[in-house]
Parts: C-alpha cells; sequence; structure tokens
C-alpha cells in the first residue's frame, strides 16, 4: 500500500499583531537573512519605503528595493533569474499583486520569500499559489507557504474597510468549500484530506465564534489574519486549493472574465458563498450573520451587482475547473443556483 505521508512547508516566520513590521530587522537577523531583495508596488513604496530602508540599514541588511509593475508570466520569470544568486530571500510589501509575482519568483528561484501584506483582501499573502498572467489569461500557478508572514495590524487597520471585507467573504467560503470537497469525494472524484479539513474547519469556526465590536479593532484583525494565514496552510497540507476554494471561487473567476470591472475577490466570493450556502442547505443563518454583522452585505449593496451576471457566472463557472466535480458542475444544481437569485430576498436588495 502506498503511503500518504507527505512532507510540507510551513513558515518559520510567522508575527502579526500591532507595529510587527518593526520586528522586521530583528526576524531577519534571526534566521541569517542578511541580503534580500524587497520588491514594493509603487503606492507602498511611497507609503512605507523609508521606514522599511531605515528598518533594515538599522539592521545591517544588506538589501536592494525594486517596484512591481506586471504580473504577466514571461516578465516575471525574466525578473527572477535576474535576481543575483548571492541573494538570501526575496521580501515583497504590499497587495496580492506584488505579492503573487515576489511569491512565484522565489519558487523559481527556491529561494525564501517573506511576505508583508497590507490588506486583508484574501488568503493569497499566506497560500502555496499564484495567481499571474499567461498569454493574456489570469492564471494560478503552484508556488509555495511563505518562509516568512509579517503582519502589521496597524497598517492593515488602516486600510480602507473593503479591503477586510473582502478578507471576511474569501474566510467564509471555507464552509461552501468544505462542503464541495466532501461532495466530491462522496461521488468518488477525489479524496479529502482529514487533516486540511480540521485546519480549515477552525480557521472558519474560530472567526465566526468571535465576539468583536469594529472590524478594526485589533483582536478582529488579528483573528482574522491568523485565519487566512490557516487557510495557506490547509492548502499546503492538502496539495489542492480546495479546502478554502470550491463552487463560490468558481462563480467568482467566471466573474472575473464576463464583468467589464470585477470586484475585489473576496467580495464576489463572498456573495457566491451566501448563494452556495443556500443550495448547499450549509451555515445558511451563520453566513447571514457575520455578513450584516461584519458591514459586509451593507457594502455589497452598494456595488450596483448585477443579478444576470452572477446568474452567467454560475454557467460558465464549471468551465473554470473542469477537472473538478462541485455542486455548481450539476447542471439542475446551476438551475437551482440560478433560481436562488431570481427568488431570495436578500439577494433581491443587492443584486439588480
Amino acid at each position: 500500500m502506498k503511503s500518504k505521508f507527505h512532507r510540507i512547508s510551513i513558515p518559520s516566520i510567522v508575527e502579526s499583531g500591532p507595529n510587527s513590521l518593526d520586528k522586521l530587522g530583528y526576524l531577519l537577523n534571526r534566521e541569517s537573512l542578511n541580503n534580500i531583495v524587497v520588491f514594493f508596488d509603487e503606492h507602498m513604496k511611497e507609503l512605507l519605503g523609508e521606514r522599511i530602508d531605515k528598518i533594515l540599514n538599522e539592521a545591517n541588511i544588506n538589501f536592494k528595493s525594486k517596484i512591481i509593475n506586471t504580473i504577466n508570466y514571461c516578465s516575471i520569470t525574466h525578473e527572477a533569474f535576474s535576481i543575483s544568486n548571492d541573494v538570501d530571500a526575496i521580501l515583497a510589501v504590499g497587495g496580492g499583486k506584488v505579492l503573487d509575482v515576489s511569491k512565484y519568483m522565489s519558487f523559481l528561484r527556491r529561494m525564501p520569500f517573506i511576505s508583508i501584506p497590507t490588506s486583508t483582501s484574501n488568503d493569497g499573502f499566506g497560500s502555496p499559489v499564484a495567481s499571474l498572467f499567461l498569454d493574456g489569461k489570469r492564471t494560478t500557478v503552484p508556488a509555495k507557504v511563505p518562509y516568512g508572514i509579517i503582519v502589521d495590524t496597524t497598517i492593515i487597520a488602516s486600510a480602507p474597510d473593503y479591503f477586510v471585507y473582502s478578507g471576511i467573504g474569501d474566510l467564509i467560503s471555507n464552509i461552501t468549500a468544505l462542503w464541495d470537497w466532501q461532495y466530491e469525494e462522496k461521488n468518488k472524484t477525489t479524496t479529502v484530506d482529514d487533516f486540511a479539513v480540521m485546519i480549515s474547519r477552525k480557521a472558519v469556526e474560530s472567526f465566526l465564534s468571535l465576539p468583536f465590536y469594529s472590524i478594526k479593532e485589533p483582536n478582529f484583525i488579528h483573528n482574522l489574519v491568523d485565519s487566512l494565514i490557516m487557510n495557506g496552510i490547509a492548502m499546503e497540507i492538502s496539495g489542492t486549493s480546495a479546502p478554502s476554494s470550491g463552487s463560490e471561487h468558481l462563480i467568482s473567476h467566471a466573474l472575473d472574465k464576463i464583468v467589464e470591472k470585477p470586484q475585489l475577490h473576496g467580495i464576489q466570493v463572498g456573495i457566491s458563498t451566501y448563494i452556495m450556502s443556500r443550495l448547499q442547505e450549509n451555515k445558511v443563518q451563520e453566513i447571514i450573520n457575520i455578513l450584516k454583522a461584519t458591514g459586509f452585505w451593507e457594502y455589497a449593496e452598494t456595488l450596483n451587482l448585477k443579478a444576470k451576471d452572477f446568474k452567467k457566472a454560475i454557467d460558465i463557472a464549471p468551465t473554470i475547473k473542469p477537472q473538478r466535480r462541485t455542486i455548481i458542475h450539476d447542471e439542475k444544481k446551476r438551475n437551482m443556483a440560478k433560481e436562488i437569485i431570481e427568488e431570495d430576498v436578500l439577494l433581491k436588495g443587492m443584486l439588480k
């Protein structure tokens, strides 16, 4: 019998909390990462560049800073192999684009990657995959869980609320994604990893049970960040995105293809999670409660979203990952999902 034991990567640095960025120099020295490349997007270079330069200089870290302007696969590959062989690690500061690009470059060069997200719009800052453009199409490519994740919750709290809403939407999708994964196993199209299921379920359940008075309070941000990091670990354990990505993510990816100006990934995923929870008859009230209590739902109602776009995305969703067999891959279930959009009172107030 073939053993199912396998090696996984987990971060050696996990630091989250108020002003945790100030520990960057100490953490790099602790890990003997003394020669690094730092990637920013343009906005974050202006906002945090001087602060990070000061921290690294005071810690006697040798570094070069660069600005990322593309997520094109060919350009990224060229940039990756232009990095000097004496570099110890790649560090990225910013949102999804710069993190994905840097993560993939570190994967190509087999270098440690340090992730410093400036928002919690999704779980990408700790996941083992990257989203890039290949032949003009956004494509998910393999990477590795970051060697280090440093999340300064003070910086996260200063970002616009919609980034937090997006992170909430991405996290609660664990609920419907796990249902889909187990649904696939029941239909003998895959085998779930029980430990990855446990990690993913704990990530979302601990968040749902968290008392809070504001989405910007430190404890709320800290717990959201920790849960999103756990998502990345669950994906690494299973070797697949299935513990936190199911039919709801396929709908969001389909929306990206058909809508002229897509919303943030986690916003689309959060709405799609609600639709799929109705279809699955799975923790519907818990999802309603968290989306309303955090202000996610109220924000989503301001976005002028179209019911016809979500219906079309539901039809396209199975083509995004034809090898999977989630609930949305069943034509009868797709028709039921579109009926939910037409009849659901909450959705009628949001999808015009």
